[in-house]
């Protein structure tokens, strides 16, 4: 099962549909997100959470050429 950390951002209503997609496009391609949920309040800002795999490295196997740690 995977595992993701998630961050949830708060957006004023101030900021334009333009503007907010603008943001999360950058922080897709340069951090790895992705977009989890948003929800729009009646007043206009907007709560998004944003999600990203875990990776966890494993160790395989022995190291080659049988060298110790």
């Amino acid at each position: 099962m995977a595992e993701y950390e998630t961050h949830q951002v708060q957006l004023p209503r101030t900021l334009s549909r333009r503007v907010v997609r603008q943001f999360l496009v950058e922080r897709a391609e340069y951090g790895g997100w992705e977009l989890s949920r948003v929800r729009v309040y009646p007043d206009g800002r907007r709560t998004v959470t944003l999600r990203r795999r875990i990776i966890r490295v494993t160790r395989t196997g022995p190291v080659p050429g049988g060298l110790p740690l």
